[in-house]
């Protein structure tokens, strides 16, 4: 068989279990099409090896844009291309799609899955890179009224819930009713994406929808940004952290620090501060931006391993990258706990292609490449046009130069031409004029997961099997045929029955 091939596990009747076949070269697995996982493959295209991609989504992700996803700025598909497209021009490459829910060290096989369809793909070298999640800090529940910034899923409901929100203060102004609880906007977590975040809703409140509305002033909706830090973006310093919180306010931005999270409802959420006080606050649109929790594959290499957890879920790697007792496994970006290395972007591509140049050195004899050295190229946040903070070695840079470094930045790592031609456009569109060009919600995107969620057997429950399909079908679909059929060749489209 070639590479890639699938076939039955002739060790399991079961026609939703399947095995792919091992080839004669050298099998390489790469877990997950983030940044960590495109990379990683990219980066052995000329490598003589098979290299197998195997991901939860059809797409790979530029995470750092999904807040404005979320508030209409740009589409989906502008900072998700297709992986497949990506890697079209690279022989060796074969991308998967399946959620891996298994790694066996020892038989050297990652096990995937998709709509109840389970997929075994050997493999002589892997590089996990399956990034991270978000955190509620063991308050899981809260994510049901609470969505995190993780996913295209995540930003299209939190555009319905934002862009939803305002239709339903309309409707309910338009009728007397007090709709405060509707034009507020909470934001839990002071970092980045809780920064960019708050931003731009403050900005849709305050310039981009103001003569859209009848009933209501968006002018008065209030967006808060909380967090149990003491300061906003606390990775950059206390004194970027000051100036970012300034601007902020200035945006019309209520800064709430050292205040813990303790509830979320549909209608609002608690938080305490330090001095023991609480306080209520009444708010049906909430995004949460607070914290990062390690893909759960690294708690099962633990236990396979003996290598430990931070906080996060991260599993400690050896200086290489690898696990302790397993040369073969490469772990990357979100997932390790090294040398204090930040959960950025950065890290999981250099970690990925610092993985890939160490396979490739292996089979063709080359001494190891020593420790991983991750080279830092700064950290940026935008606030909102024309303001922005960057931090470039010991140099701190705010205001219109840092903002139009963060969208040349941003601009070079988007994947493809066409998007960085369009990602120009609606930028245009957005921070030289006043509009969003992606304002379209609708209640499935709101609700969808939520009741997904609430099927016992997730979406397995909405296929049906194979076999039962052509049951339940093919006489219904044969008879609706020759019927059509029959009503072309007697002439009869179109004439008064009765």
């Amino acid at each position: 068989m070639a590479a890639g091939d699938i076939a039955p596990d002739s060790a399991d009747n079961s026609a939703d279990r399947t095995v792919v076949q091992r080839s004669d070269r050298h099998q390489v697995v790469v877990i997950g099409s983030g940044f960590g996982g495109l990379f990683g493959t990219k980066a052995l295209r000329k490598a003589d090896v098979d290299v197998t991609m195997v991901a939860k989504t059809s797409h790979h992700l530029f995470q750092p844009l999904l807040y404005q996803v979320a508030t209409g700025i740009l589409s989906e598909g502008e900072i998700a291309p297709p992986t497949r497209e990506i890697l079209a021009t690279q022989k060796n490459a074969q991308v998967l799609l399946g959620e891996v829910t298994d790694v066996d060290l020892e038989q050297r096989t990652v096990t995937s899955h998709v709509l109840g369809r389970e997929l075994v793909t050997p493999y002589d070298s892997l590089i996990v890179a399956a990034g991270a999640g978000q955190s509620y800090f063991g308050n899981d529940h809260f994510a049901e009224f609470a969505p995190g910034m993780k996913s295209i899923d995540d930003a299209l409901e939190l555009r319905g819930r934002i862009f939803g929100a305002f239709e339903m203060a309309e409707l309910g102004a338009s009728r007397g009713e007090n709709v405060d609880h509707l034009l507020t906007f909470v934001v839990v977590g002071a970092g980045p994406t809780g920064v960019e975040m708050a931003g731009q809703i403050a900005e849709l409140a305050h310039r981009t929808l103001t003569r859209d509305f009848r009933a209501i002033s968006t002018r008065q909706a209030r967006v808060i940004l909380v967090d149990a830090a003491p300061q906003v973006l606390p990775p950059f310093g206390a004194k970027l952290g000051r100036w970012t919180e300034e601007k902020l306010e200035k945006l019309g931005v209520e800064v709430k620090t050292g205040a813990l999270v303790s509830d979320v409802d549909e209608r609002g959420l608690v938080v305490k501060y330090k001095d023991g006080s609480s306080e209520r606050i009444e708010a049906v649109a909430k995004v949460w931006a607070a914290g990062v929790q390690a893909n759960p594959l690294g708690k099962q290499l633990a236990e396979q391993t003996g290598a430990p957890l931070d906080r996060a879920g991260r599993i400690a790697v050896n200086p290489d990258l690898t696990l302790p007792g397993y040369p073969e496994v490469f772990v990357v970006g979100d997932m390790i706990s090294l040398d204090n290395l930040p959960g950025v972007a950065q890290v999981a591509i250099q970690g990925a292609k610092y993985a890939a140049k160490e396979i490739d050195g292996r089979l063709k004899g080359k001494p190891a490449q020593g420790p991983f050295k991750y080279f830092d190229k700064g950290s940026m946040a935008i606030i909102s046009r024309f303001r922005a903070v960057a931090m470039v070695g010991k140099l701190r840079i705010t205001g219109v130069l840092a903002w139009l470094m963060w969208l040349v930045v941003h601009l070079f790592y988007l994947t493809g031409f066409k998007n960085r031609v369009t990602a120009v456009l609606r930028w245009a569109v957005s921070f030289i004029g006043t509009g969003r060009s992606e304002r379209t919600s609708t209640e499935q995107q709101i609700f969808a997961r939520v009741a997904l969620q609430r099927l016992a057997r997730g979406t397995k429950e909405l296929v049906s099997e194979p076999g039962e399909f052509e049951e339940r079908r093919r006489a219904e679909l044969e008879a609706r045929a020759a019927e059509e059929a029959r009503l072309s060749d007697e002439n009869k489209r179109g004439v008064k029955t009765g």
